[in-house]
């Protein structure tokens, strides 16, 4: 076993943010997997994410084990300056990885994310069979049932780019390389191990994670000092690629930066697209991207830096409060298109429908009972609609 030397993609932030690393999913690399989500953490963090050996930038080399690709973290921290402490993030065997720093260098590790991810993973014999398979057939041999273990139900259809360029990312993937890293996951149980991790821990799961089922986070989350658990509705076993927005807010959030504002016209657009993917949810978004045109772009983009980069992501107000607002603005204003859309915004900022009906009953008074009469039956239609 040797310390592999780990290259990825440094997607940018301020340089003198806080440093977070990101870890990769077997088959993915970290453009494919982390892209989306890095641009809604890079106004707050220095976002840097690695690769597997021979997945992505990261060439193919001698056997390792997950403490090997441990210190391969280490030693690519050092090299970015982050020798004093730095954020991780990982996903599925990159999640793995983390559980393994947390171990090993808990005094690096400033908090942990580790996302669709277990404390052991699979069987050891399920993992040698599989590499067994890759390296007598390459990639090709996994890449059929890819996407029903990776993707939750109808994201490849909501966002075929997305899902394209991942399962081409597994195409591209060294065999030799996959097969050693399917035989590092083979070897990996730190299940009796959970107690020692003392530093802040969050486990993200998706709710159709096959591979790695919400029960599996849920076990790291109570067994570590200090855990939480986030199950993601719609999400399979990719969640940075599959609810990019949400995973940039809940990382953030847990890194204790998310109050940091943008300071340039890139990292506010960068900011905006990541709240109204998280407000308005990614496949609202996907299609006014893909509706896009050229005589639309600019304003596409205004609104994306005015409204969701300036006004929403200001401190003052929590977004329930800022979706309380807006249902009174659009309501009083006859937006009913707009208002049927901040209806389901206004349920993922946390309202319930009950307090959705105590809104609209305020707006009977102060903009008048017709205006009320319509926003409740585009309440009822939206609300019905959501709930079946």
């Amino acid at each position: 076993m040797s310390t592999p030397r780990l290259v990825g993609t440094d997607f940018g932030g301020p340089d003198d943010a806080p440093l977070l690393l990101l870890g990769p999913s077997l088959g993915t690399s970290a453009d494919t997997l982390w892209a989306d989500a890095a641009r809604g953490m890079r106004p707050h963090l220095r976002v840097v994410g690695w690769d597997l050996p021979g997945h992505g930038r990261s060439p193919a080399g001698e056997p390792f084990d997950v403490a090997d690709l441990a210190a391969g973290v280490l030693a690519l921290a050092d090299r970015l300056g982050g020798a004093e402490g730095f954020h991780y993030a990982g996903d599925s065997v990159g999640g793995c990885v983390g559980l393994q720093l947390l171990l090993d260098a808990p005094h690096r590790v400033r908090t942990a994310t580790v996302l669709c991810t277990g404390a052991a993973i699979g069987t050891p014999g399920g993992w040698h069979e599989r590499a067994a398979a890759v390296r007598a057939g390459g990639t090709a041999a996994v890449l059929d049932g890819a996407a029903e273990r990776w993707f939750g139900n109808g994201f490849a259809a909501r966002r075929p780019r997305v899902a394209a360029a991942l399962l081409g990312a597994l195409r591209d993937t060294d065999p030799e390389g996959y097969a050693q890293t399917c035989e590092a996951l083979a070897q990996f149980d730190v299940t009796g191990r959970l107690h020692e991790v003392s530093a802040p821990l969050l486990a993200v799961a998706g709710a159709e994670d096959v591979p790695t089922p919400p029960e599996s986070l849920q076990h790291i989350a109570t067994r570590v000092e200090v855990g939480r658990l986030e199950v993601l509705e719609g999400v399979g076993h990719l969640a940075p690629a599959e609810a990019p927005a949400t995973v940039a807010e809940l990382i953030t959030g847990h890194c204790g930066v998310a109050a940091a504002r943008p300071d340039t016209t890139a990292a506010v657009h960068d900011a905006g697209m990541a709240v109204r993917r998280a407000v308005l949810g990614d496949a609202h978004v996907e299609r006014a991207v893909a509706a896009t045109t050229e005589f639309t772009a600019d304003f596409q983009r205004m609104i994306t830096e005015y409204a969701w980069g300036t006004i929403w992501t200001r401190p003052g107000l929590d977004r329930r409060s800022r979706s309380m607002i807006t249902l009174t603005a659009l309501v009083a204003r006859g937006h009913h298109e707009e208002l049927a859309m901040h209806l389901r915004a206004a349920r993922r900022n946390g309202l319930s429908d009950d307090e959705i009906k105590e809104v609209l009953m305020q707006t009977a008074i102060y903009c008048g009972v017709p205006d009320a009469n319509t926003a409740f039956r585009i309440a009822s239609t939206v609300l019905s609609e959501d709930a079946e």
